[in-house]
């Protein structure tokens, strides 16, 4: 426990015999329990796992035949929901050993204190960078950092950080069913977590890379965790405009992505638009201003939203 609120960590492992047992090992002393997620593991994983029973901590291990690294976190939340007391705050820790446990008090201290609903962890401004993260990971998180702005509506700097605390409130509301459990995980949270009004805060946290390996295909990667983004960004929109709380922005932005559009197609086009829109430069400078200003107004949406929930809840 710390300052009055219960503390669980979920780890997802898949194949991780020889990094488990260092990450049980130093688990804080105030957390109170810990679930082990074992994704399908072909190597001694769960059998490790299990050997850290006599720590101070509520361990349990929790075999899935290959679910998805979503699908296990969300599993390891489910077990927290079941069995911590209210308040709790659960955090996710990768069964690798890339996460620094000292870090554990920073993701938690926002949510204890009551500023946010989520915390994500944020290794880029972390005082010692990103390490030896891989060069070809690190272009492909600055990519998802920009997608991920766009189609979340709120500012984030790395959203492929596994390192995060979700508030009990967070996960009693959250929608098991349709939750995405395969990669691109991180980015669908953060979507959903926009959608539902939760305020979420970055905090810096330690990169560790040492000889563990990625098997993830990072072109693959790229492509369908964007279309996922895509259609989530919409859904989340229209979301946010049929909705009895909805508010102006929202109705500013729609109107400004709808230019964006007209303006590329001429069949529906208005004589000004066609106009402006003579040359390419044109039609690109003209979409590009709608649909910035269609973010613009998204973000502020957004934003709004957020503090309506933060006073509906202080009442």
């Amino acid at each position: 426990m710390h300052n009055g609120w219960h503390v669980g960590v979920v780890i997802p492992a898949k194949d991780e015999e020889l990094f488990i047992g260092a990450v049980l090992d130093t688990i804080p002393n105030f957390v109170d329990s810990v679930v082990v997620i074992d994704d399908g593991s072909s190597d001694n994983t769960s059998k490790v796992a299990k050997t850290y029973q006599d720590k101070s901590y509520n361990l349990t291990v929790i075999r899935r035949e290959g679910v998805g690294v979503g699908g296990a976190i969300d599993a390891g939340h489910i077990e927290m929901l079941r069995n911590c007391p209210e308040p709790f705050v659960s955090v996710v820790m990768a069964g690798d050993g890339q996460m620094d446990p000292n870090d554990v008090t920073k993701v938690i201290t926002p949510i204890i204190e009551q500023r946010c609903d989520y915390v994500k962890g944020n290794r880029f401004i972390h005082v010692d960078g990103v390490g030896n993260m891989p060069k070809v990971r690190r272009f492909a998180s600055q990519i998802l950092a920009f997608l991920t702005t766009l189609a979340a509506g709120i500012a984030i700097s790395d959203p492929q950080c596994g390192y995060t605390a979700t508030s009990h409130n967070v996960l009693k509301e959250w929608n098991w069913a349709k939750s995405w459990d395969k990669y691109g995980y991180p980015n669908y949270w953060l979507i959903e977590l926009s959608r539902l009004s939760f305020s979420v805060v970055e905090v810096p946290v330690k990169s560790i890379y040492g000889s563990e390996k990625s098997n993830l295909k990072m072109l693959r990667f790229l492509f369908s965790v964007g279309i996922m983004m895509l259609v989530m960004l919409h859904k989340r929109c229209l979301s946010m405009l049929f909705n009895r709380n909805v508010v102006p922005h929202s109705i500013f932005s729609l109107v400004a992505y709808s230019i964006g559009w007209i303006a590329i197609i001429p069949s529906i086009s208005t004589d000004l638009e066609r106009e402006i829109a003579n040359s390419t430069s044109g039609i690109v400078f003209l979409v590009g201003m709608s649909w910035m200003a269609a973010h613009v107004f998204d973000r502020m949406a957004v934003k709004t939203r957020i503090e309506l929930r933060k006073n509906a809840q202080a009442r």
